[in-house]
């Protein structure tokens, strides 16, 4: 492992507090010493109180704040002197740990101050770093690991036993350190848990940080396990229905829908194909705080019911009856067929699943070829995941997303009507695919990992097949889906019309919704809290106009479509409902030709047609999207075969 300071840059970090801003997102841009939110940091800063007097406050890395991009008002302000008084206290609850920590912050709009501080502030230096350093956890999570350690660093480190997190690990490390400490002491080891640094400049503690991982690899490295197996690619083919159905039975003991992400890269195929997965896979994650996200275990194969017994068993051996069982689904499936599925209420705590097994994946590996992992017991898991705190975060647990661990798949989404109503669910807190034959459809919300672009002819029913494998791969199964792309072709009377027109209006139009529809339905079934269809219909429908034939006669019958869907489909507890926009004028099909067409063809300017409805007022994308999303929504439950105008009143469908 190699030091990312660099002089050059650390020069624009003129003060103590910003240096240790520089010196954290240096922790935070590398994944195998901290990820999402993991490890913390800190720095004793003398200052002037309100009275005129010095006083040495200690800022810490603040709850809810990741290194990588933290800020200055990422770390909560405590006063040193008092923090150092709890921990000569014998006992303090966490919760009561908390709420002193809380009540002696020197800002009262900060963070919430880490779980760790009091152990950052018993230490005798200006800047303490704590990482979770895959390297280190690899050996601490290997057989005769407390001695694997000793031999690496000698007497440079206080090396602690585990021991939950909070005030008592404090005390237990002030009493290490009392008792190890010495002139050569760099950092401390924690036991299954992770890496302290400190010293007496930024640069001095992060470097030690760098210099006390950098070892542990190296001795990996000598014991030739540094190296992980490469697999072969593996070819794999699971039914979209399948996975589902698999992900309907997660959310069901979740008691939520949520989001199921597929990996079935050579990586993760390989590892799930071990012969002795059984046992590497089944014995607890690298470090207690993984729990929170990942459940102790993963489950092996399908079997949701007797992953779900297996965790209340799990629960009944070690609660009491002041504590609430969390749900019993697993965040992690490893199959041989399908690889691994990451689980998460949304995409992004989904992703994080994905990132902390893959470094689990690596240590595990490392460690079987040291003489074996070996986790924690489970009562230490247990203790973590039913910690008071997280406790108290569970009963206090505020209103989700309407739409938090649903999917949605949306047609013509790369603008107009169809990007409005990505914008609208991606707000309300579903994980979004999106379909263009634009490529652009790729490019939108790009970092957002509740969203996916697919580019797509939905005239090709081959490629909608694709999209949808590639929908269930990504988040697991559809809940929702917009029927959006359309053509609008110029005006054009019947005797004049082309039929290449007229087919090709019928191919997007119509053909292809019934070619979705169809192949969506299986998938829909499935939905977690029954499947919605929203079509875009027309004004057109219900008040055709002249010059419109190919197009109103396609909406038309998709409008039929949709009516005898609803009556197919209300056993399966899908319900479809159409909306019918009229004049929405910031969509694809209104280019500034067809415009001054249609309001030729009235005897309108541009602007009278914008607005020739009883309100006079102009529809947008947006108006469409938001009553779109709506419609999927608990306030639409019970409303199937619906058509509802978006159009400011139209005097001919009055």
């Amino acid at each position: 492992m190699q030091t990312l300071w660099d002089d050059k840059e650390a020069k624009h970090y003129q003060d103590e507090l910003a240096l240790r801003v520089y010196t954290s997102r240096l922790l935070g841009r590398d994944p195998s010493l901290v990820l999402h939110g993991g490890g913390n940091t800190s720095v004793k800063i003398e200052e002037t109180n309100i009275f005129g007097n010095r006083e040495t406050v200690l800022y810490v890395k603040g709850s809810g704040w990741d290194l990588q991009t933290i800020e200055k008002e990422g770390f909560a302000p405590v006063e040193l002197d008092y923090v150092k008084r709890l921990a000569e206290l014998d006992e303090l609850s966490d919760p009561q740990m908390v709420n002193e920590l809380k009540t002696h912050m020197k800002n009262a709009s900060a963070p919430a101050p880490s779980v760790e501080t009091i152990l950052h502030a018993i230490l005798p230096y200006k800047y303490v770093d704590h990482t979770h350093a895959d390297a280190v956890l690899t050996l601490t999570n290997s057989k005769n690991g407390s001695k694997k350690i000793r031999e690496i660093y000698g007497d440079s480190v206080v090396i602690v036993p585990y021991i939950m997190p909070g005030f008592v690990l404090a005390k237990l490390c002030q009493q290490m350190y009392e008792e190890q400490a010495n002139k050569n002491t760099v950092g401390m080891i924690l036991m299954n848990h992770g890496v302290f640094s400190f010293g007496a400049t930024a640069k001095e503690s992060y470097e030690r940080m760098i210099s006390l991982v950098d070892r542990a690899e190296a001795f990996i490295r000598q014991q030739h396990a540094w190296a992980l197996p490469q697999y072969p690619p593996v070819k794999t083919q699971v039914d979209r229905r399948q996975l589902a159905a698999l992900r309907k039975s997660i959310a069901d003991v979740a008691g939520q829908p949520m989001i199921c992400s597929v990996h079935n890269d050579a990586r993760v195929m390989g590892f799930a194909m071990r012969a002795d997965i059984n046992k590497i896979s089944q014995q607890g994650p690298l470090t207690p705080d993984h729990v929170i996200r990942t459940k102790r275990l993963p489950m092996l194969g399908r079997d949701v019911p007797g992953y779900a017994s297996a965790y209340r068993e799990y629960f009944a051996r070690h609660a009491d009856d002041r504590l609430v069982m969390l749900d019993a689904a697993p965040r992690i499936v490893i199959d041989r067929e399908i690889g691994m599925i990451t689980i998460g209420d949304n995409a992004r705590s989904s992703d994080i699943v994905n990132d902390i097994y893959r470094h689990t994946m690596d240590v595990i590996e490392r460690a079987e070829q040291l003489g074996g992992f070996q986790a924690l017991a489970e009562k230490d898991i247990f203790e973590v995941e039913y910690w008071d705190l997280e406790q108290a975060k569970l009963r206090k647990s505020s209103a989700k997303p309407v739409f938090e661990g649903e999917i949605v798949l949306v047609t013509g989404a790369a603008s107009g009507i169809g990007k409005a109503c990505v914008d609208s669910f991606l707000q309300r807190g579903a994980a979004v695919a999106g379909l263009d034959v634009n490529p652009a459809i790729a490019e939108l919300h790009k970092g957002n990992p509740a969203y996916r672009g697919y580019v797509c002819d939905v005239s090709d029913a081959g490629q909608i097949n694709s999209c949808l494998d590639r929908c269930v791969q990504d988040f697991g199964g559809l809940d929702m889906l917009v029927l959006n792309a359309g053509i609008f072709p110029g005006g054009c009377e019947i005797a004049e019309m082309q039929s290449s027109t007229w087919e090709k209006v019928m191919k997007i139009n119509l053909d292809a919704n019934m070619v979705l529809m169809r192949e969506a339905y299986p998938l829909l079934k499935q939905a977690c809290r029954g499947g919605r269809v929203v079509v875009i219909g027309s004004k057109n429908v219900p008040a055709p106009g002249p010059g419109a034939a190919a197009y109103s006669a396609s909406k038309a019958a998709l409008n039929q479509l949709a009516r005898v869907a609803a009556l197919e489909w209300g056993r399966d507890h899908i319900r479809i409902n159409t909306l019918h926009p009229d004049a929405v004028f910031d969509t694809g099909i209104w280019t500034e030709e067809v415009l001054q067409a249609r309001a030729k063809h009235y005897g309108m300017t541009v602007e009278q047609y914008k607005t020739k409805n009883v309100l006079k007022v102009e529809i947008t994308s947006h108006d469409v999207a938001e009553l779109t999303a709506e419609l999927c929504g608990p306030l639409f439950a019970k409303t199937t075969a619906a058509q509802i105008p978006v159009d400011g009143g139209n005097d001919r469908v009055i």
